[in-house]
């Protein structure tokens, strides 16, 4: 198996792993570790929810999971689609790695982080 599969195989274990274990584990119930950022300053970071979002997801609670964290319903096809690029047209490829594209996506996360905490 060459390397490059050996990690996509990895990677695809760990997710399918993590989503097992967001299915079965409710964080509202069991909590998960609190966010450092938010312990220290009282602030929301882009990722605060997402476990909770995950969960309620993953149970076709689609309004819940909303008000968790919106960011995950454009986070996870964004990651699908990294995770998957190699496998992409070479043109999709070019505007995933492209430096624009990777600082929209950037500003994106700074807005959202901004935007929630106001």
């Amino acid at each position: 198996m060459r390397s490059g599969n050996l990690f996509r195989a990895a990677v695809a274990f760990v997710a399918v792993a993590a989503l097992a274990w967001y299915y079965f584990r409710d964080p509202a119930v069991a909590p998960a570790p609190r966010c450092l950022l938010q312990a220290i300053t009282g602030y929301d970071c882009p990722g605060c929810g997402t476990q909770r979002a995950l969960h309620a997801l993953l149970h076709a609670r689609v309004g819940e999971a909303w008000a968790f964290n919106p960011a995950v319903f454009f986070a996870v096809p964004l990651a699908a689609l990294y995770l998957l690029a190699d496998r992409l047209p070479r043109r999709m490829q070019r505007v995933l790695y492209a430096p624009a594209f990777i600082l929209a996506v950037a500003a994106a996360i700074l807005a959202w982080w901004i935007g929630r905490n106001l």
